[in-house]
């Protein structure tokens, strides 16, 4: 009986570790194959983090030159209007911020063909001269342009643009929508076109969604001549564009550089000659059609040279970039700039200087 009751222990001990190790082993065999699931499962979430942060920039100007007018008794007009718009663009087509402003360059000219502006004139944008426009005296709600183009871009962030598309404006343009009545009273139709424009054509340049969005507009006359007998007179808008990113340490993220020039020709009567439907193209709309390759000693466009640049100063901080060596006349020395940059940069710096000032406002 003795041996019958050690022989069910030992049966009884065996069974129980053979349980222990099937535990242990299935215990071991479950941690091994959720280990590699639970790291896949991490990768895949910063593997989507990283892809949903990141964000396109994009640049639109849209210019007219509709409202210019021949001398006479008055003073002739060459009034060129150029609505630009920045965006910065989210993965899912969805705008994360929106900065809108105008530049409304106004030269005059005599009935004798000659310029009555000073050429030396700088030109501010309606953003720049902020209640010196003085529109808000006027204003049925009271609000300055600039407070009205800031309602309007802050209204359409975290919309797509077939959703500022569809935003419902009146037969002059002025907004109907409910949430806009109180604080947009100005026309929008180019502010819908513009952004329409700005987020089709905005890149991934290396912003991300968290990144400060600035712009920056520069307006000058100085190449604007006389009429002659010879030759006709022109007053031009040369415009600059910038749009940068920049992230929490002051570095620029991503950069787009363009420019327009909006000219008017008239003759020693004062008579404009220019066909004031077209609408002037910036020189990155224009591409190669502005014509510089040829003159170009490096053989590059103007929109290449200016792609090259942004592209140079992305990654810097703006004392980097104002730190980047030219000449007297405004050309770079820089070793790394030289085989692809042969136009002047200083106004690129100077303009994309006022853009990182604006992204830190």
């Amino acid at each position: 009986m003795k041996k019958l009751v050690t022989l069910l222990l030992s049966l009884l001990l065996v069974v129980s570790m053979l349980t222990a190790c099937g535990s242990k082993e299935e215990a071991q065999d479950t941690t091994e194959n959720e280990a590699p699931a639970t790291e896949t499962a991490d990768t895949e979430e910063a593997e989507e983090t990283e892809t949903t942060d990141a964000a396109r920039t994009g640049l639109a100007v849209i210019t007219s030159l509709a409202k210019s007018t021949d001398a006479g008794e008055e003073d002739g007009l060459a009034e060129v209007d150029s609505t630009v718009v920045a965006v910065l663009v989210d993965a899912d087509g969805k705008i994360l911020d929106c900065k809108i402003d105008a530049a409304q360059t106004k030269i005059n000219f005599s009935a004798e063909g000659k310029l009555v502006t000073d050429p030396a004139t700088v030109f501010q944008t309606k953003q720049e001269l902020g209640t010196e426009y003085g529109m808000g005296a006027q204003s049925g709600i009271g609000k300055e342009w600039n407070e009205q183009a800031d309602a309007f871009a802050d209204y359409v962030v975290g919309k797509t643009v077939d959703e500022v598309k569809g935003i419902a404006v009146d037969e002059e343009g002025v907004a109907t929508e409910a949430d806009l009545t109180s604080s947009v009273t100005i026309h929008v139709t180019d502010f819908i076109e513009a952004i329409d424009k700005a987020v089709a054509g905005a890149q991934d340049l290396g912003a991300s969604a968290t990144d400060k969005l600035g712009y920056a507009v520069s307006t000058d006359m100085g190449q604007s001549e006389d009429a002659g007998a010879e030759e006709e007179g022109l007053a031009q808008a040369y415009s600059y564009y910038t749009v940068v990113t920049t992230d929490e340490s002051g570095k620029i993220t991503s950069c787009i550089i363009d420019a327009s020039q909006g000219g008017v020709n008239f003759d020693t009567a004062g008579i404009i000659s220019t066909d004031l439907t077209a609408a002037p193209l910036t020189k990155q709309e224009l591409k190669e059609d502005y014509g510089m390759k040829k003159a170009s000693e490096i053989g590059k466009e103007w929109y290449e040279q200016a792609n090259a640049f942004a592209s140079y100063v992305t990654g810097k901080t703006i004392d980097e970039v104002k730190g980047i060596a030219v000449n007297e006349e405004g050309y770079t020395t820089e070793a790394d700039l030289v085989s692809s940059v042969t136009v002047h940069v200083s106004p690129f710096t100077a303009v994309i200087e006022k853009a990182v000032t604006n992204a830190a406002q």
